[in-house]
């Protein structure tokens, strides 16, 4: 492939003979990614949650396959078994396991929304399952192999892993969490030589899906029949149903071009010296992000919640 420049970083790495590991591939950022590596010459494991089910995403990486650079991996990241066989198929498929996986990407997430009074415990643990803990469990997996290369661990947070929001604190909390594994990783892995990555993105919702309509009409009607009768007539029906209304405008906003967070991540993987954190956003989240954590509290929360 020779050299690349990029603004702001150095010169790229070659990506010929290079491998990748992604996870949430079904589609979204996961998919895209994968083939935009697949398309730069990197070897890329697309891990999707439905491959054994037949799923479409799986299916159209699938024929991309021929390349011998595409292959897709069976994973939920949530199970301890789907991460082990995933970890020993791609020690199998790798042409030198003993030079280790140059990248790991984690990718996959889920989304939610809810007021704290309406959200439930279990809810919490669902979406950090996915969020947090999935990620750490499939970097504890695969860190030996990016630590046999020098490689990349590039974890795709978002800016509300960094500042909150009104009806997002199940999710907010997970990214939350993600960030702080991903500084204390990057921290312990300086002298291993292996890269640590936060990518933010802002919102993409409209061009990823990971928020549906369907989606939160169904959640909602497990909020209201979950709440307790004091919190429901504390509320009220009129509140509950404009927050399930505006939600349900939310899942049609935001970016629907997702190039800035694919370079981004790109970036991450082939630079020779990535930043710690990308902020693929439009000016005013970027403005927003700055006041939620340089500000004082009170000055940021009147500016842009009260």
């Amino acid at each position: 492939m020779g050299w690349i420049q990029r603004e702001g970083s150095g010169w790229l790495r070659e990506a010929d003979g290079k491998a990748v590991l992604i996870t949430g591939c079904d589609k979204g950022f996961g998919q895209a990614l994968a083939r935009r590596l697949h398309a730069e010459g990197f070897t890329v494991f697309a891990a999707c949650l439905l491959k054994d089910q037949g799923g479409d995403g799986a299916r159209e990486l699938e024929r991309l396959g021929p390349s011998g650079r595409m292959h897709v991996l069976q994973m939920n990241v949530c199970r301890e078994e789907e991460v082990d066989r995933a970890l020993q198929l791609v020690t199998r498929s790798l042409k030198g396991p003993e030079q280790g996986l140059w990248g790991l990407v984690n990718n996959a997430g889920v989304a939610s929304f809810g007021d704290v009074e309406f959200t439930s415990v279990e809810k919490y643990q669902r979406v950090a399952e996915v969020n947090l803990w999935g990620a750490i469990r499939v970097t504890k997996a695969f860190l030996p192999l990016i630590r046999r290369a020098q490689g990349r661990v590039v974890n795709v947070s978002s800016m509300l892993g960094r500042m909150s929001s009104p009806l997002r604190s199940s999710y907010c909390v997970s990214k939350a969490g993600l960030e702080a594994f991903t500084s204390c990783l990057r921290q312990e892995m300086y002298p291993w030589g292996v890269g640590v990555v936060a990518v933010e993105p802002s919102n993409f919702i409209a061009a990823t899906g990971i928020l549906t309509r369907d989606g939160v009409q169904a959640e909602a009607q497990q909020m209201w029949s979950g709440a307790s009768a004091a919190v429901r007539a504390d509320y009220g029906e009129a509140y509950f149903a404009e927050q399930v209304r505006r939600m349900e405008g939310f899942v049609r906003s935001g970016l629907r071009d997702v190039s800035l967070v694919l370079d981004d991540i790109t970036e991450a993987l082939t630079a020779r010296h990535p930043y710690a954190r990308y902020n693929p956003m439009e000016a005013r989240w970027w403005v927003r992000l700055q006041a939620f954590t340089h500000l004082p509290t009170a000055l940021a929360d009147w500016l842009y919640v009260r």
